[in-house]
């Protein structure tokens, strides 16, 4: 009951909103030269809207332009206004900006004018199914409890509202075509405008990271990135439940290697670090920009994110450490790959097997060159510049 009286409520709050964001586009004139930006629905500042944000301000081109960047808590990003997502400011602005930037799907009573330009460029290649590739198993769908006609309408009411998609490679746009039902022709096929930050890194941008977040300068930094699971969430979000013993791995890897751990941006339950290994595990916020945790580490572990596809830009060593496979597989998602053959490594289901890959840096690099080739080829350090001038200077 409780259940229903929610979706109620909300269906009715979502007509509310649409019907005045429909009024508020028909008084509120254009500006060419505004544009507004948020990364993961205003949680954080990241991702792929940032770092074509950062190309725009620093670009002699932008500069009378005006950046918005809408958060749900308050913040300072240089170079930009900063509005409160969901505001009457921020309903106001989202009438006013000739370009939307957003990188996950919006609400569905956003009203896009058809003079605006919608630019999503989406945040991963997708291993997991997305969209219409989900499976209707009779099951609900993401801690929203959608059925799957209901999660199914969520996609297509934001992405027939995309006038660009960025894609980072050709099976993202085979998956992206699939998944969202959308033409080839909104597709622009470039890569991520985030990779430019990897690729163009140097040493010392690794050793600026390192002291700004606190790592130790002179050990071996083990990434830790796990996704979070469809069937496990709570009221305030998606809960993550750890399934490694840190204990095992210092023991295992011993005093010459560090752990960071960085949980998915949807977890909401929070790890505490145990004072005895405060020295081992250092934990990066969920809302943080997960590119400097690619900089600052030397290997990768994770499961079924899809974090693997920008870290293999780095040639540094991945593991995926997969202890319900079966079940992730079988069950709850589903892949768009050929798991383990078309990864850069094995799959993994025991800690005993991953730490001593690990510790014996046991690791085919040839593999990963291979799968370069394939999902990273468009990653020369150059799309941002790329995507400005198909959406700023064609528009």
């Amino acid at each position: 009951m409780i259940s229903l009286l929610i979706r109620i409520k909300l269906l009715l709050l979502k007509k509310i909103l649409s019907f005045f964001l429909l009024l508020l586009g028909k008084v509120v004139k254009i500006d060419d030269k505004l544009i507004i930006f948020a990364s993961f629905s205003g949680t954080a500042y990241s991702d792929n809207p940032r770092y074509l944000f950062e190309y725009l301000r620093d670009n002699d081109d932008f500069t009378d332009y005006r950046f918005v960047w809408a958060f749900r808590r308050k913040r300072v990003v240089q170079g930009a206004e900063v509005v409160k997502f969901n505001s009457l400011t921020y309903y106001y602005l989202l009438s006013k900006a000739k370009y939307w930037v957003f990188n996950a799907k919006m609400a569905p009573y956003y009203q896009k004018k058809e003079e605006q330009i919608y630019l999503q460029t989406w945040h991963g290649t997708p291993l997991k199914r997305l969209g219409h590739d989900l499976l209707d198993n009779g099951k609900t769908y993401y801690r929203s409890q959608l059925s799957y006609k209901q999660m199914l309408k969520g996609y297509d009411e934001d992405s027939c509202q995309w006038d660009y998609l960025i894609s980072p490679n050709s099976f993202s746009s085979r998956a992206f075509a699939s998944a969202f039902k959308i033409n080839q022709e909104k597709m622009l096929e470039v890569g991520y405008p985030r990779v430019d930050f990897l690729v163009n890194a140097d040493s010392n941008k690794c050793m600026e990271l390192k002291r700004r977040y606190g790592l130790p300068l002179d050990k071996k930094v083990v990434l830790y990135a796990p996704t979070w699971r469809d069937d496990s969430f709570g009221i305030r979000g998606y809960r993550f439940e750890l399934a490694v013993d840190f204990y095992k791995w210092k023991n295992q890897l011993g005093d010459d290697t560090v752990i960071l751990f960085k949980p998915h941006y949807l977890i909401s339950n929070v790890y505490q670090v145990p004072n005895n290994l405060s020295d081992f595990v250092y934990l990066m916020a969920a809302s943080a920009d997960i590119n400097d945790a690619y900089l600052m580490s030397d290997v990768l572990i994770t499961d079924y994110s899809s974090v693997f596809f920008d870290y293999a830009n780095l040639n540094r060593p991945i593991y995926f450490y997969m202890y319900d496979f079966e079940q992730y597989e079988q069950e709850l998602r589903g892949f768009y790959l050929n798991v383990p053959d078309e990864l850069p490594n094995d799959v993994i289901r025991t800690e005993k097997e991953l730490l001593r890959r690990i510790k014996e840096d046991i690791f085919d690099y040839d593999r990963l060159q291979v799968f370069n080739q394939v999902f990273n080829s468009w990653s020369d350090g150059k799309v941002s510049s790329k995507v400005a001038k198909r959406i700023f200077y064609e528009n």
